[in-house]
């Protein structure tokens, strides 16, 4: 199988001696040489790969330059991954969490290393001879979110991870708050998208934990068999709310790569291939492994291309204001007018 890792970026460096100083005792294998790389893809934290002799580790820590508030927050990512592991094993193990930010610049964790492989926008090599490839994974992504959402928060007492209460309320507003914050031209489809949204609240059912960001290049796959999830990543933005939120921001990920204009938004890495779900199984089968209620779904299809469109926009914000130099940003702006347009849409189809 061949590495998820590359050199790390300039600028991304890590302070290795000044590491390995402070983890010297705190977890095994820290007391050989510490080395590392990084894993390349996302646009969001950075992701680290450490090696010490025999045990490697992942070291996840906050992006560069000035934050939005409340954003990239690396103590409460180790906290909900902490109190979700037991009860969803595809969430890793937290194994170490530093606050002080002076020993490597910002606080962060370390979490055990998972292996598989990521689909982003290229079949793995590993799985180019498998013809049912394509709906292998869409049911393994559509029965590992179920599965998600089938965890008991109240028997487990996880409800203290979000507040359930007002959760599509909180929602609109706050992503609306992001929105209006990074925005560096004005979009008049999206502020009759919000307005929509603000009159259309959905009441929730009961509620579950969700991943917030749930999308096949966010799931690690078994290298032998793609049906089989090694690890779901990425849980900075989890919570505790109405599991629709998570379908519908999956379905977007899922299928509006594939609206009009979506040849200059690839906000997804799904490859082309036959045998893909549709819309139509994709809920058909999340329905029938949950029991829940998802005549509302329209509305949250609409919140997550919304989603959508901030998160690129606050990276694109970050770039235009010289924040970052990456230059993977520099066309983010075009990608968020296509999601725009994308959410006008589906606001309109459903009026």
């Amino acid at each position: 199988m061949a590495e998820d890792t590359a050199p790390i970026r300039k600028g991304e460096e890590l302070p290795l001696h000044q590491l390995a100083d402070y983890l010297r005792g705190k977890l095994p294998g820290l007391e050989e040489p510490l080395t590392a790389e990084q894993f390349p893809g996302g646009h969001s934290n950075l992701t680290y790969l450490l090696r010490t002799g025999a045990h490697e580790y992942v070291l996840r820590r906050a992006p560069l330059g000035p934050l939005p508030p409340k954003a990239h927050d690396m103590m409460r990512e180790a906290g909900v991954l902490r109190a979700i592991h037991p009860h969803f094993p595809l969430a890793p193990r937290v194994d170490w969490l530093c606050e002080d930010a002076a020993v490597i610049g910002a606080p962060f964790y370390l979490m055990e290393r998972r292996r598989g492989l990521v689909v982003r926008t290229n079949l793995p090599e590993e799985y180019a001879g498998i013809p049912d490839f394509a709906p292998r994974v869409s049911g393994a992504l559509v029965d590992c979110l179920a599965a998600l959402h089938n965890v008991d928060v109240v028997q487990h007492h996880l409800t203290s991870i979000g507040k359930p209460e007002g959760f599509l309320e909180r929602q609109v507003h706050g992503w609306t708050g992001r929105w209006r914050h990074a925005q560096t031209e004005p979009i008049a489809q999206m502020d009759h998208v919000v307005e929509w949204l603000e009159r259309n609240i959905p009441v929730s059912g009961p509620p579950a934990l969700v991943h917030n960001d749930y999308k096949l290049d966010n799931l690690m796959l078994d290298p032998l068999d793609p049906s089989r999830i090694a690890a779901v990543l990425d849980w900075e933005m989890a919570t505790v709310g109405d599991p629709m939120a998570d379908l519908g921001l999956s379905l977007c990920y899922w299928l509006h790569a594939g609206s009009p204009g979506a040849d200059d938004n690839q906000v997804t890495g799904l490859p082309r291939a036959d045998g893909w779900f549709t819309r139509e199984q994709f809920l058909s089968r999340y329905a029938a492994q949950t029991g829940r209620d998802i005549s509302s779904i329209g509305w949250h299809e609409v919140l997550g291309v919304f989603k959508l469109a901030v998160i690129l926009q606050q990276i694109y914000y970050r770039y235009a204001q010289g924040q970052t130099s990456d230059i993977r940003f520099k066309d983010f702006h075009l990608r968020v007018r296509s999601l725009c347009a994308t959410a006008y849409q589906l606001m309109e189809e459903l009026r």
